[in-house]
């Protein structure tokens, strides 16, 4: 069975999307990270769709069930590298991603995560 890698880096969970996501691994990657989320006790989750180039209303609803079961798990969710055209679908779609926070790149989405966890040096 097809499965996004889930990378543990410090506190955090990093999921880089580099296939087209389809609905069943949509569900898998949710599932997975939610067991993971439970074993490591992570504090946020960093999701890469950069390389995704279609969100469709479903993809978008997943995403935004990830971040509610993350927050439910005391973690933070971050998605970064949204291409213009994906983000102009989710506001035609009227999906607003509750809970997201999102950012440019992996660096800025982590500094985010850290500043949320209380672990930048800088938000000090």
């Amino acid at each position: 069975m097809e499965r996004i890698p889930i990378l543990k880096l410090q506190n955090y969970l990093l999921v880089t999307i580099q296939v087209e996501l389809h609905d069943q691994l949509a569900i898998t990657l949710q599932d997975d990270l939610t067991q993971t989320l439970s074993r490591t006790h992570a504090r946020g989750v960093l999701i890469d769709i950069s390389a995704l180039e279609i969100v469709d209303s479903f993809i978008g609803r997943t995403l935004a069930h990830i971040a509610s079961m993350a927050r439910v798990m005391d973690a933070n969710t971050v998605i970064v590298g949204m291409r213009p055209a994906v983000a102009i679908t989710l506001i035609e779609l009227g999906m607003s991603l509750t809970g997201i926070r999102t950012a440019l790149n992996v660096d800025k989405g982590m500094e985010l995560l850290r500043r949320a966890d209380g672990s930048d040096p800088e938000s000090s």
